[in-house]
């Protein structure tokens, strides 16, 4: 029985702690505008950039997360697009992984969606329509 009783006592000073809020108001919501150089320099998450002539000609639509503007984000997959090799494009596995600066792309067996990412948590993805 001893077992039970720590946890369930930590259960309850955490239930506790958490109702102690000491009155303060609720945090303002941050602002919806955005500065015009904060938008130049990063995209928003899934922000959608155009569309790209894919693997076998198929028309692919580019959408960036994170800080990558659209520019880089359309040059990404047209770059890993040219880079695939015929085989590459069949194989089984599906393409990829391939290595591009600092950017991996690939996708799954018959997964229409591409996606690309760094190790910083940069994002772009390519959906063959």
């Amino acid at each position: 029985m001893k077992t039970l009783a720590y946890p369930l006592l930590l259960v309850a000073a955490s239930a506790a702690l958490a109702g102690c809020g000491g009155g303060d108001p609720a945090p303002a919501a941050p602002s919806a505008t955005v500065p015009a150089a904060a938008a130049a320099e990063s995209t928003a998450p899934g922000v959608p950039c155009g569309d790209v002539t894919g693997a076998g000609g198929a028309k692919t639509a580019v959408v960036a997360h994170g800080k990558v503007d659209c520019a880089a984000a359309t040059k990404l997959l047209t770059d890993y697009f040219a880079k695939l090799t015929p085989a590459e494009a069949n194989d089984a596995d599906g393409p990829g992984p391939i290595v591009l600066d600092d950017w991996t792309c690939g996708s799954g067996a018959n997964d229409p969606v591409t996606a690309c990412s760094t190790e910083d948590g940069r994002q772009v993805e390519g959906t063959r329509g």
